[in-house]
């Protein structure tokens, strides 16, 4: 395979370079990354059906991946049960050396390649779950062992590299796979990969909670009450979407839950 991550950077004598050349540059190289993903929207469509229907049936999705790639899939997992409201359980991070060393980035960590499916098995992962591997070389051991047991065992794996015909690639029943280019400091790919991979996380997470009914018209209304802002957001919301005109009246249906649990289902039956 070619490890297009592991190029050179297009750019030389970065250590002779102003402030202004950097920046220029290395904005030069985000603006490839958006067209990168948009390469990818066909089979990033096929992950996130499979991910919507894996959820449906009661099953649970697995972010699996090592490095700046896996660091920022909990990010994305970790926003889930307050922005829409769903049970923890239902999106998971399995983090090579575990999330307990998440400040720490033990890069070592990601050539155990029996970790990554001994994680998923104390989860008790099965057929009804989706896991998702996270590898911008394509070839993390972490990230490969599991996804061959995923193979082994029929439970659906899909997958996020940055290099074309990677082995990871090869294994994942969905492989998505996002060619940034070389970085701009040649291998660090926490840069361009990392920005498509965060993107990637976004959409992935946004689609399928929207497809999930989690989002009403173009309102998180399975928001989690936790502080002033979003307990505000939710009062606004309610106002706009019910035609209730008082603050106060909406903010005390806020704060009942089943009372406004019922104006949302009643919303979307239209019949309020």
């Amino acid at each position: 395979m070619q490890k297009i991550t592991e190029q050179p950077s297009l750019y030389r004598h970065l250590d002779k370079m102003t402030v202004e050349d950097l920046t220029t540059a290395i904005n030069k190289e985000d603006k490839k990354v958006a067209l990168a993903v948009e390469k990818a929207l066909p089979q990033l469509n096929i992950l996130i059906k499979a991910i919507v229907e894996k959820l449906q049936a009661g099953g649970r999705m697995f972010y699996l991946g090592a490095g700046s790639g896996g660091r920022l899939s909990v990010l994305d997992a970790l926003e889930l049960p307050t922005t829409y409201g769903i049970e923890k359980e239902k999106v998971q991070v399995i983090l090579s050396g575990g999330l307990d060393l998440l400040l720490e980035a033990p890069e070592d960590k990601e050539d155990e390649q029996e970790a990554g499916w001994d994680a998923l098995l104390d989860l008790k992962v099965s057929s009804k779950d989706i896991v998702i591997g996270i590898s911008a070389s394509g070839t993390t051991p972490f990230v490969l062992g599991a996804l061959q047991h995923c193979k082994d065992n029929n439970i659906t794996a899909g997958c996020i590299v940055s290099n074309p015909d990677s082995p990871i690639a090869a294994i994942a029943a969905i492989p998505v796979e996002v060619i940034t280019g070389p970085e701009f400091v040649t291998g660090s790919t926490r840069m361009k990969c990392g920005t498509a991979q965060k993107m990637i996380f976004d959409i992935i997470s946004t689609t399928t909670m929207i497809q999930l009914g989690r989002v009403l018209d173009n309102s998180m209304v399975n928001v989690k009450l936790i502080n002033n802002k979003i307990t505000d957001r939710a009062v606004k919301i309610l106002m706009d979407k019910t035609g209730i005109a008082d603050y106060v009246h909406a903010k005390k249906y806020c704060f009942n839950m089943v009372v406004f649990k019922k104006q949302w289902t009643l919303l979307r039956n239209n019949n309020f």
